[in-house]
């Protein structure tokens, strides 16, 4: 997605000199995006089988679930940059954060999102699983947590991580956000390295010095289904590469973690070989 989320998604989007055909052509590519089927694909079993350890989404939200509660995660603004269809990045952060945004670029997108916060219904997938998952990790009840999740989540945004100022200025507090989030966004709307790496540099303008990035992506990938017969190109991208692009862009890496694949989680719906996760702090 064009700044949004994916294995989520994620679709951030457009306009650089130099690169604004490549970027229009990623751009292109999100068009036929449903948010309904790349849920199915991506947010099932047995990539979301909660009652294996190896399967992909627990170790996700395990991940976030340590650096949200490690202690030095903190402040007041969350962003969750390129949400895609998704709201498992930001159910342990909500319990830290008074104030959470998620943005990203595509409409379908922000209305999926918008749907499950306002209680309308006719959501694509049940997020009770995940809710559920993670009260046991943080020993909180089900209730508590969708209830503070629909009460910090202050704005469902377009954000556009192609742009200098990827979000509106009068999103964030002058000094920036506190936390950043970003799951499958980066490398899943970029044309190719180069645009990768100044896409992280752009979402690295919203945080405050000293503020952290929690970092998910896919290695290794070239392709992901946005739907049926949607067929969307990834930066492929490897644990190298990850490290210096961070550095490159004003980031301390504080841990980096990755996961492999097992062959049943290569269900046929892309490419990936491994996941990785990063908690990093702005310099």
């Amino acid at each position: 997605m064009l700044s949004g989320g994916h294995k989520g998604p994620k679709r951030g989007s457009l306009s650089l000199p130099g690169t604004e055909a490549g970027i229009a052509a990623m751009a292109a590519c999100y068009k036929g995006f449903d948010p309904a089927a790349y849920l199915q694909y991506n947010y099932t079993a047995p990539r979301a089988d909660f009652e294996r350890q190896d399967s992909i989404v627990p170790w996700k939200l395990g991940c976030l679930h340590r650096a949200f509660t490690e202690g030095d995660v903190s402040g007041e603004v969350l962003v969750d940059i390129g949400s895609g269809p998704t709201l498992y990045q930001v159910l342990s952060g909500c319990e830290v954060f008074s104030k959470v945004l998620l943005t990203d670029f595509l409409e379908v997108n922000r209305q999926e999102l918008k749907r499950w916060l306002q209680g309308q219904g006719g959501d694509s997938i049940d997020w009770t699983p995940y809710l559920q998952h993670v009260c046991k990790l943080e020993g909180r009840r089900y209730d508590q947590i969708s209830a503070r999740l629909r009460l910090v989540v202050s704005d469902v945004l377009p954000i556009d991580v192609h742009r200098p100022q990827p979000l509106a200025r009068d999103a964030l507090p002058s000094a920036g956000a506190d936390c950043l989030v970003s799951s499958f966004c980066l490398e899943s709307v970029s044309p190719d390295f180069p645009a990768f790496k100044r896409a992280l540099i752009h979402i690295q303008g919203l945080l405050r010095p000293g503020g952290h990035l929690l970092l998910i992506g896919a290695l290794g990938e070239s392709y992901y289904l946005g739907g049926p017969g949607i067929k969307i190109p990834v930066v492929p991208l490897d644990e190298a590469q990850v490290c210096a692009s961070l550095k490159e862009s004003g980031f301390t890496l504080i841990r980096l973690e990755v996961y492999v694949l097992p062959a049943d989680m290569r269900v046929g719906v892309d490419d990936v070989s491994g996941v990785f996760f990063v908690k990093a702090r702005k310099d």
